[in-house]
């Protein structure tokens, strides 16, 4: 995809301080990734870990939109997430063919470069195949899967609207917590009264863990400034403005995209080193079982 300079930038309803949004995504992912490796009785970290997967999905989406080189974009995705497997294979205990998030990070932003190029009709084909990668790819074993892929190219197309955005997420969101773990209690409290009542059936289905992701999405619409209406008792000049704008822009944050992407497996590398200090069982089998098949395959 070449740069056209005299070609109008996508109009984004939601946040755009995308420097902000990473850093908040990775304390969600920490805490996650830390709840199920180092703390896995403490439920409230994998609650708070739901967030940043969209977070991650809304700020790849408004990369897509401002990106010089889709293709250096993809290809950068790509190595990130080929040097990050062997260290995720060993933090999260996965085998080699269950790939990091950075595979459904990719497919999503390959459904969306089809969705923008619009040749020979890859508007269509090009979300259809990323879905169907995330599926032959194995990105459901611990990756979100099509739907995480789907999740991604569906913020792409109510990109241009806050409200649009808003109940796209929140449909989802419901969708996405049918069937997943259910949500007993949060830092001590019970839900259990949440369960009863009238209004019982229309709680419940928030119960659930992935439904939590819908957490997120403030920081996803959060505006960059918020309009207030002036009562009209109180316009004393013929021309005093009807509204009074707030600025709620979020502090725009910039750092080396390197540092960015390293932020990653980093973070997986410093669990081990905790669970390492902790004397939990760290998993080296998977990545030395992948050693022993490559090492079969050549000889």
């Amino acid at each position: 995809m070449t740069h056209d300079p005299l070609k109008r930038p996508d109009e984004l309803g939601g946040n755009t301080s995308t420097g902000l949004l990473k850093i908040l995504a990775l304390v969600f992912m920490f805490c996650d990734h830390a709840g199920k490796m180092c703390f896995p009785a403490v439920s409230e970290l994998r609650l708070i870990g739901r967030l940043a997967f969209p977070i991650y999905c809304w700020c790849m989406v408004v990369g897509a939109c401002r990106t010089r080189s889709m293709s250096r974009y993809l290809g950068r995705l790509a190595l990130v997430g080929l040097i990050s497997q062997p260290v995720y294979m060993v933090a999260l205990n996965h085998p080699w063919n269950v790939p990091n998030i950075f595979l459904t990070l990719l497919l999503g932003l390959c459904g969306i470069w089809g969705m923008r190029e619009k040749k020979w009709g890859s508007q269509l084909w090009a979300p259809a195949l990323a879905l169907m990668g995330a599926v032959l790819f194995n990105c459901g074993a611990a990756s979100y899967g099509w739907k995480g892929v789907l999740l991604m190219m569906l913020l792409y197309l109510c990109r241009g609207h806050r409200k649009t955005l808003a109940a796209a997420m929140i449909a989802f969101c419901l969708y996405w917590g049918s069937g997943s773990v259910s949500v007993g209690s949060v830092f001590g409290i019970s839900l259990t009264p949440l369960r009863r009542g009238e209004l019982s059936a229309l709680i419940l289905p928030w119960l659930q863990l992935q439904a939590m992701a819908v957490l997120s999405l403030p920081l996803i619409i959060w505006p960059d400034e918020v309009r207030i209406p002036v009562p009209t008792f109180l316009r004393r000049d013929e021309g005093a403005p009807d509204h009074l704008r707030l600025r709620t822009r979020m502090p725009s944050l910039r750092m080396p995209a390197w540092l960015g992407y390293s932020l990653y497996p980093g973070h997986l590398a410093l669990l081990i080193v905790m669970e390492h200090l902790m004397g939990k069982t760290i998993h080296w089998e998977h990545l030395t079982n992948a050693w022993n098949q490559l090492l079969a395959l050549l000889t």
